[in-house]
């Protein structure tokens, strides 16, 4: 439970400097367009803080956490900071305009859709372990 308590603090800190960062950032820069800036901050609140508060509320109340959970946690991990990070430099690359090649546009879509990916298939894979904990109870 430590682990999920220590995951949601460090995602919650991310979660406020990604926020700093877009406000500051974009008035640093006179940008008032849209850019993905803004939603590094409700992903890693949303999918970070919050999922790994309701994680340990559901490990106190079931005990689903064991050998099969780790390697979707990782992955959950993996997915939500490459998704973050290909936010931000989506954001960064809007933010200052830079033009890009149709290649390197396309990789950053790519990149953050991995992450995405990544996201969903560890989710499934913890909801059917807690899903097996609570059956089993």
């Amino acid at each position: 439970m430590k682990r999920y308590a220590n995951a949601s603090l460090v995602y919650a800190l991310l979660a406020m400097v990604g926020g700093v960062f877009y406000r500051e950032f974009t008035k640093f820069n006179d940008f008032t367009g849209k850019t993905t800036l803004s939603v590094v901050h409700t992903h890693y609140f949303m999918l970070g803080m919050v999922f790994f508060l309701l994680l340990l509320l559901l490990e106190k109340q079931f005990s689903f956490t064991g050998k099969k959970t780790a390697l979707p946690l990782t992955v959950y991990h993996v997915g939500l900071n490459l998704t973050g990070a290909m936010f931000l430099v989506r954001g960064v690359v809007q933010v200052l305009e830079t033009p890009l090649s149709s290649g390197l546009n396309a990789a950053i879509s790519g990149m953050a859709g991995i992450g995405h990916i990544l996201l969903g298939v560890s989710l499934v894979l913890l909801l059917v372990q807690i899903r097996r904990s609570v059956v089993t109870k």
